[in-house]
């Protein structure tokens, strides 16, 4: 059992989402950064899909019931165990009645809590996502709240066959995604940024162009890849709202209705007012503005982790480096899973 002594912002139970029920109007949800919740599984011995805490901003502080093994995972969040610091992207051993408190994101603007066994929630849908438009999933369809308490499963690799992976073994870390050279993307220089909080740096995310590109004028394509886009306070698990240049459609096409079409995460729609929105986990299944373009998936995770008030900028890519860039981060997972492997035979050798 695990107990909520302070949820913070925005604390959700989530998973990698449902899948499949689209064409019904379910969205896939899930968490957001999917590649943080994937390595933290992994480092405590859960199936990929299982589900842990999506925390935003923080801050939150959990106590645990009895000893386990959690992995903090996302951005740093300046934690501490047993009122000792530990670090994101470790596998951490937790005593009985340890508390961990997460103070609020440094950098980025979400962390994942991982713990063994996973968060056990009643599935709804196939997932145990919460799914905060719609109210279910997750626990009673909300984010947690102060005195909250959740249950965990049964752990998935019981000590004697992971044994670097038991609650009492060693905490062990592993690289951050941001330290991979997989996560490089190759662009031409860009200008600093001119948003009126006068950010200097933004995210570079590789996107494909949309069905609706062409109806674009030039300049405004050229503002698509050119400008560095602010994302604006109005977003959130459905979409983020950038701030730019409007984008602006040739006469003829502007003039023209789309009908609804589907839409996915990722999916770059513009409104009449020119500026565009990202879809994320919890968009809508569909949607009537025209799609300009769509972030590739392996690069949704880094949207997850752009601030409030700070920028991105859109490098245009190709289906080929798309589908590279996925089996990178797939190698990546794989490597992690090698070294685990690795630490239990010298464990076991040990012995």
């Amino acid at each position: 059992m695990i107990e909520v002594l302070r949820a913070g912002l925005l604390t959700t139970v989530q998973d990698l989402g449902r899948h499949g029920l689209r064409h019904l109007g379910v969205a896939s949800g899930g968490a957001l950064d999917t590649l943080a919740l994937e390595v933290g599984n992994r480092l405590v011995g859960n199936r990929p899909d299982a589900a842990g805490l999506e925390i935003t901003f923080g801050p939150v502080a959990l106590r645990f019931a009895r000893a386990t093994r959690v992995a903090i995972t996302g951005t740093d969040f300046g934690a501490t165990l047993g009122g000792k610091p530990v670090w994101s992207w470790w596998s951490l051993p937790v005593a009985a009645g340890e508390e961990l408190v997460l103070p609020g994101a440094k950098r980025g603007m979400r962390a994942y809590v991982c713990v063994a066994g996973g968060i056990d929630v009643l599935p709804m849908l196939g997932s145990r996502s919460t799914d905060l438009a719609a109210g279910f999933g997750g626990l009673a369809g909300r984010a947690l709240k102060d005195g909250d308490r959740l249950a965990t499963g049964a752990s998935f690799a019981p000590g004697g066959e992971r044994a670097s992976l038991a609650p009492g073994a060693p905490a062990f870390g592993v690289k951050a995604p941001s330290q991979c050279g997989f996560v490089y993307v190759d662009e031409p220089h860009h200008r600093r940024g001119r948003h009126p909080d006068g950010v200097l740096w933004a995210v570079p995310v590789r996107v494909l162009r949309g069905p609706e590109y062409d109806s674009f004028t030039p300049d405004a394509q050229r503002a698509f890849w050119a400008d560095e886009w602010c994302v604006t306070p109005n977003s959130n698990r459905m979409g983020y709202r950038l701030e730019g240049t409007p984008l602006a459609r040739e006469p003829e096409a502007a003039s023209a209705d789309l009908l609804s079409h589907a839409v996915l995460p990722g999916t770059i729609q513009v409104p009449p007012n020119g500026q565009p929105i990202v879809l994320m986990s919890d968009a809508q299944t569909t949607g009537g503005y025209p799609k300009i373009g769509a972030v590739i998936r392996a690069d949704l995770w880094k949207l997850a982790q752009v601030r409030l008030a700070s920028g991105l900028r859109f490098v245009e890519t190709t289906p080929t480096v798309a589908r590279h860039a996925l089996l990178e981060e797939r190698a990546y997972l794989r490597q992690i899973d090698t070294a685990i492997a690795m630490q239990d035979e010298r464990r076991a050798r040990s012995r």
